[in-house]
């Protein structure tokens, strides 16, 4: 299982249900209140960073989830930064993950950078499309660094979602899948997902894929539609 924030969780009393149950923590999200796209914020994420990643290590996960931005309530972007160019964001976001990486790597907990969709969910959100998360991580280059392919968000953004799968697997290394619209179960909306599962299996992709969703009607409807979809992979 995952989930968004840990901070007011017990988490010696959820690390203990984990374990009786058989039930692995994989990640959450790493980052709240800061932005490392912004330079005056870089040391503040960082510093919840290494927070998050001492969470990590108390509930056994093997990743955390970052953004480009602070997320506020309902995953509201808390600010788009229109006063700093494209440019400042890049390098600013850039150095940030060069020092989250080797951080990350003390710890052994993998960070997942995330792009977000900007048209419902996200708006004004500086990460959005799978080449520049990817094409970031590449330039960090460190193993405690990959991307979470979000298939909800980047069919919203994108599309392309084989082709980029394609292209950029060898950096996954965490999926969410949801359908679009609605980000309800597979099989309510658009995405042919027997494909998208498919392709990154065929990409090597070996890792875990996060049912990131709201039940159309209830969880026994939604899961009966992810077992039927992981039969038919």
């Amino acid at each position: 299982m995952e989930f968004w924030d840990w901070r007011g969780l017990d988490l010696d009393r959820a690390a203990k249900c984990a374990n009786e149950a058989g039930i692995l923590i994989s990640g959450f999200n790493g980052d709240a209140d800061f932005s490392p796209i912004d330079p005056a914020h870089r040391q503040s994420w960082l510093a919840d960073l290494h927070a998050s990643l001492e969470a990590a290590k108390r509930l056994g996960a093997p990743s955390l989830t970052i953004h480009s931005n602070a997320l506020g309530e309902g995953g509201v972007v808390v600010n788009a930064y229109e006063e700093l160019s494209d440019t400042v964001k890049l390098c600013s976001l850039m150095e940030a993950l060069k020092e989250a990486a080797a951080l990350a790597g003390t710890y052994g907990v993998r960070l997942n950078l995330e792009a977000l969709n900007i048209r419902v969910d996200h708006v004004g959100n500086f990460l959005a499309t799978t080449q520049m998360a990817a094409e970031v991580c590449r330039a960090v280059g460190s193993p405690w660094l990959r991307i979470l392919y979000d298939v909800y968000h980047m069919q919203y953004d994108e599309g392309n979602l084989c082709g980029n799968i394609a292209a950029y697997g060898d950096m996954i290394g965490h999926v969410h899948i949801a359908d679009v619209p609605g980000r309800h179960e597979p099989g309510t909306g658009e995405i042919n997902y027997a494909r998208v599962l498919r392709q990154l299996k065929d990409s090597g992709y070996q890792g875990i894929v996060g049912c990131e969703l709201f039940p159309e009607t209830d969880t026994k409807a939604a899961v009966k539609a992810i077992m039927a979809l992981k039969a038919a992979v």
